[in-house]
């Protein structure tokens, strides 16, 4: 994200979902950057020195938190520009020994977050007649991969892969741009290094991704006025075919 110069009355105001650590904390940053205000949500996230970055936390599956995040960028700075649905819990396990926990853990964050703090940020955006929201997905919703069983990803983060393409229809005209970020395997503290030579063979192009590979693409999507309803694959080649 290139940065620019706002004036008091016009600064921008991001909501980030997921924002302590990896591609979170790295969407906070580059929002900064350019100058909006954020309000960062996540379990266990604490406020830091920087006062137009507000920590908000709690479990988004919870629509009261959903509710204090967006409240609290209403009170703090009167607007929402921007929501990134980032929060998300991935396991991987073959399907039949999914537990009911998995499943609600899984549902509760990835469907019913974004749910909840869409829901609610949407009026807003309806009032501002502009605004932009986005999703990270995976490109396993449409390539899935033989030696990484995923099916709870599949079916949440394929849920919002197709309501980004709804939403993205019933708001063209009020302004407000709905898009999508499908990331293949993410170079982040997760994935420990002995994994990496593994993950890596999995793309394409030979390598992982890096969080900066999908802040660049948000970045892209954020700037692009005339696209909405697009998932951006940013996955080493992973969503065109096998390889």
């Amino acid at each position: 994200m290139s940065t620019s110069i706002q004036t008091a009355n016009d600064r921008r105001v991001a909501i980030v979902t997921g924002a302590s650590q990896g591609i979170g904390a790295g969407l906070v940053a580059a929002y900064r950057a350019l100058g909006y205000a954020v309000i960062a949500n996540s379990r266990a996230i604490r406020q830091g020195e920087d006062a137009d970055v507000v920590a908000v936390p709690g479990h988004i599956g919870d629509r009261a938190v959903a509710q204090r995040v967006v409240q609290t960028a209403l009170d703090r700075f009167g607007r929402v520009d921007t929501l990134i649905n980032n929060a998300g819990i991935f396991v991987a396990k073959p399907f039949s020994e999914y537990t009911e926990q998995d499943f609600r853990d899984v549902v509760d964050v990835n469907l019913g977050g974004f749910f909840h703090i869409t829901q609610l940020v949407i009026p807003q955006m309806q009032r501002q007649r502009a605004g932009h929201i986005v999703q990270i997905t995976t490109t396993l919703v449409e390539q899935p991969i033989a030696g990484v069983p995923a099916g709870l990803a599949s079916l949440t983060k394929g849920g919002l892969d197709a309501v980004t393409r709804g939403l993205a229809i019933e708001l063209a005209k009020e302004g407000i741009r709905v898009n999508a970020v499908s990331p293949g395997i993410i170079r982040t503290p997760m994935h420990a290094p002995q994994t990496h030579e593994f993950l890596d063979a999995l793309h394409p192009m030979g390598h992982m991704g890096d969080i900066a590979d999908i802040v660049q693409a948000v970045g892209y999507l954020e700037q692009a006025g005339f696209v909405t309803g697009e998932t951006l694959h940013v996955d080493g080649g992973q969503h065109a075919g096998r390889w």
